[in-house]
C-alpha cells in the first residue's frame, strides 16, 4: 500500500471543493482508494489531503497528470503544492 500527502492552499475553499470531488472518479480509476481531507485549523483555505493507493507507481503517475494539473488550476489551487510519497510502515496505538 501507498500513500500520497498533498498540501496546498487554494484561493476559495468553496470554490475548490467541487471541482476536487469532480476529480474523484479520475484518481479512482488511477487507482486511488479514497483517502482523508483535512483543512488547517483557523485557515480554511489551507488544504492537506491523505489519500490511499494500489501501489507507489500509479500514486506518482496519477500526480504528473494533466489531467489533475488541470483541475488543480480549475479549482484555484495557489502555488506549488507540497508532495510526498509515503510508505506504511506501522500502525500505532493510542
Amino acid at each position: 500500500m501507498a500513500y500520497l500527502l498533498v498540501r496546498h492552499t487554494v484561493a476559495d475553499y468553496a470554490k475548490w471543493k467541487p471541482v476536487f470531488d469532480e476529480h474523484a472518479a479520475a484518481r479512482k480509476a488511477a487507482g486511488c482508494r479514497g483517502g482523508i481531507l483535512f483543512r488547517r485549523a483557523g485557515k480554511p483555505n489551507e488544504i492537506t489531503i491523505l489519500f490511499e493507493w494500489d501501489n507507489l507507481e500509479k500514486a506518482q503517475q496519477s500526480a504528473q497528470s494533466d489531467t489533475l494539473r488541470q483541475a488543480m488550476e480549475q479549482a484555484g489551487v495557489m502555488g506549488i503544492p507540497e508532495v510526498s510519497f509515503l510508505d506504511k510502515i506501522e500502525d500505532l496505538k493510542a
